[in-house]
């Protein structure tokens, strides 16, 4: 199957979701060559937009995911991203989902999850993922 990598300047949208759970932990982006190498390794894989290159999600916090399926949605321009989380955090905020805030009605967000490491438990002092 072609995917749509055209409609957003050659990314598509990666969903990931806890496999066992179905817990949504992150948004990220991927291209062709990181759809590709995500296959390949079984190691989930994205294109940094702000970096402009690739990154392997826990190649610097040890926080993997190992990938357990793929699905594409109807338009064929979006992937959900089925995975196991190794090491308990998926945000480098040390959060186990990106999704840790609840945005309220009058536009105030508040933490609703357990924060499980510090940010420098993650990548040591003075590092950013």
């Amino acid at each position: 199957m072609e995917l749509d990598f055209e409609k957003e300047n050659g990314l598509i949208p990666a969903i990931v979701q806890d496999d066992a759970s179905g817990e949504v932990l992150m948004l990220g982006f991927m291209n062709r060559e990181a759809l590709a190498k995500t296959q390949e390794t079984g190691f989930v894989t994205f294109y940094s937009r702000s970096r402009k290159k690739l990154w392997t999600k826990g190649e610097s916090s040890g926080q993997k995911l190992l990938l357990r399926e793929l699905r594409v949605d109807c338009d064929v321009d979006a992937l959900l991203v089925r995975a196991e989380l190794e090491g308990g955090a998926v945000c480098h905020e040390g959060y186990r989902s990106c999704f840790f805030r609840q945005l309220g009605r009058d536009g105030e967000a508040k933490v609703v999850a357990e924060r499980i490491f510090s940010p420098e438990e993650l990548y040591g002092k003075g590092t950013k993922q």
